[in-house]
């Protein structure tokens, strides 16, 4: 079996998984939803997975053989930690700084979708606008590294990150009753530091700060956590918080699913809105 056939296998038992479990939990169909939200969510769900990621990854393969048809699987030899750390690196890291990049003015309107959710949940991991991915260094850099022979050793870092991801997304919570037993209490205080979380990164797409809990001015990480805490974005309450999603919708109602996904291509009416043009701040400013 090709490795991206096993990477796109694992990963969608990732998300069956963790879907299955919010089922089970009555927390995957949220009453929060809304018809514009389920039109995203399944958008989303097809665009980058089916789309974006194979259409980048093509591209870098193409671009290497035309280009630079000799380093192919030039670093294969590479031991598998030098090629994880380096993963760690040019994927994780940069992913860290392109998300909090994303919440300043400019860049804002192309990750909004994903905090316009005012549920959490499997549904919600993949939920950003087209062009947020597309242009995502780290997945073209990823590329790059497949090309020179990081194949097999991706795909298992591949698998690890989104195992992270999915689970801090979803309503599974499966720190939620951990952190009650005492024994894991020293365990628990290095995972939290070290990856992400659903109660940090649940902090993270809080309605406000307002509540001690909330913290969407930081907890960016993805996989690591760790990058939070190096560079002093991090907030650890153990606690999750009441209320998801922005204080524009609620007051000015969703916006349609197709502007959401493709901004600027598509432009919003609606009053009070960064997809429009016009420029509101995103709601840490």
């Amino acid at each position: 079996m090709e490795p991206k056939h096993v990477q796109g296998l694992a990963v969608l038992a990732l998300f069956a998984g963790f879907g299955l479990i919010e089922l089970y939990r009555r927390r995957f169909f949220s009453p929060m939803a809304g018809r514009e939200d389920n039109r995203l969510d399944i958008a989303a769900a097809i665009l980058l997975p089916l789309f974006i990621v194979p259409l980048i990854l093509l591209a870098t393969d193409r671009l290497g053989q035309h280009f630079y048809p000799e380093q192919r699987d030039a670093l294969v030899h590479w031991p598998v930690w030098a090629m994880v750390l380096t993963l760690l690196v040019a994927d994780d890291l940069t992913q860290y700084l392109w998300h909090r990049l994303s919440h300043t003015s400019w860049m804002w309107p192309f990750h909004r979708a994903h905090h316009a959710a005012a549920y959490m949940g499997v549904r919600v991991v993949y939920r950003n606008n087209f062009f947020y991915y597309l242009f995502m260094p780290g997945i073209w850099a990823s590329g790059v590294l497949v090309y020179l022979g990081f194949g097999w050793v991706y795909v298992g870092y591949s698998i690890v990150k989104m195992a992270v991801i999915i689970g801090a997304h979803s309503e599974a919570r499966w720190d939620e009753k951990l952190y009650r037993i005492p024994a894991l209490r020293p365990l628990m205080w290095v995972l939290e530091r070290t990856i992400s979380t659903p109660a940090t990164h649940f902090a993270h797409h809080a309605l406000t700060n307002k509540d001690g809990i909330g913290h969407y001015t930081g907890n960016f990480g993805n996989l690591l956590f760790f990058w939070d805490v190096l560079f002093g974005t991090a907030k650890i309450t153990r606690r999750y918080p009441a209320d998801f999603g922005l204080a524009d919708d609620r007051r000015h109602g969703a916006e349609r699913w197709h502007v959401q996904v493709f901004y600027p291509l598509f432009r919003s009416r609606r009053a009070e809105t960064v997809l429009s043009g016009s420029p509101v701040p995103p709601p840490e400013e």
